[in-house]
């Protein structure tokens, strides 16, 4: 074929536009691992249900465990606890508030988790409750059960964390009950300090969670040592501990890069890459 002067001048016009856009693609970021998580946890009826069973299924323990006075779920319940007035411990995030519009738009910013992004969502307080959790809430304290909000955001973000709470009617949603890290010296990311400062008071029937740190301080190490705790309160889980579903951030990530948040995003990708369990794929 022969090409005149004009349809070559096309051809190459073209052929660069074509490069271009390959080497933009090619520069283009990595997309955010996060999105069927965070696509699961906003959309899905599957997350719903879930977490709808876990609540329904303590609402229907509450009278068991406030009758029997020697029913405790804290693993802080020291010395002569039966005559103590029942209480309930819940965290807040992905647990009793569903943040899930923040973990939205760190995919769809492309960007990450930062304390600064997150002050400005909790402070706009448009957190929405999570399935159950007002009903529980509310099912334990006509009950005569005190609820305390056991949570690691910071201590400047008590006031709009408190009015979130309020504003869909959440029993004990004061200064007194939201306990929020910082708050007091000795109150720091572990929450055993503050399961203490419950059950100094009352007996702790149940506690709720979505990462293993709501229910014991025990949970920094490997993925296999992380198993051997949770199988050593194997009969608190369904009982006296309840698990919400959190697949978008929590101790399990980080237990698989062994909680060195100094390695590079490549590196902690990798190692959550080689520590799946994975098929060798079919037989050639």
């Amino acid at each position: 074929m022969k090409l005149t002067t004009k349809s070559f001048g096309v051809a190459v016009l073209l052929a660069g536009s074509a490069f271009g856009a390959f080497g933009a693609q090619a520069q283009e970021p990595a997309q955010n691992d996060g999105l069927n998580a965070s696509l699961w946890y906003q959309t899905s009826v599957e997350y719903k249900t879930t977490a709808l069973s876990v609540y329904a299924g303590a609402q229907r323990l509450l009278d068991a465990a406030i009758g029997d006075h020697d029913w405790t779920a804290a693993l802080e319940q020291d010395g002569n606890y039966s005559a103590k007035p029942p209480a309930i411990i819940l965290d807040v995030d992905e647990t009793v508030l569903d943040n899930s519009a923040y973990q939205s738009w760190v995919v769809t910013a492309n960007t990450s988790y930062s304390s600064k992004t997150w002050a400005a969502f909790v402070e706009d307080a448009i957190s929405t409750p999570t399935p159950g959790a007002l009903e529980l809430t509310k099912a334990a304290a006509d009950k005569g059960v005190e609820v305390f909000y056991v949570t690691n955001r910071k201590a400047a973000e008590e006031a709009a964390t408190i009015k979130n709470l309020q504003e869909y009617g959440f029993p004990y949603a004061d200064a007194d009950h939201v306990m929020v890290r910082g708050e007091k010296e000795e109150w720091g990311s572990a929450k055993a300090t503050r399961r203490e400062a419950v059950a100094a008071d009352f007996r702790v029937i149940m506690m709720f969670g979505d990462n293993f740190g709501d229910f014991t301080d025990d949970i920094d190490g490997t993925i296999d040592e992380r198993l051997e705790v949770m199988d050593k309160y194997a009969t608190y889980w369904g009982e006296r501990w309840f698990m919400l579903p959190n697949p978008t951030y929590g101790s399990w990530e980080s237990a698989a890069f062994g909680n060195d948040w100094k390695k590079s995003p490549e590196a902690r990708r990798q190692d959550k890459l080689d520590a799946l369990n994975s098929w060798g794929g079919p037989k050639e």
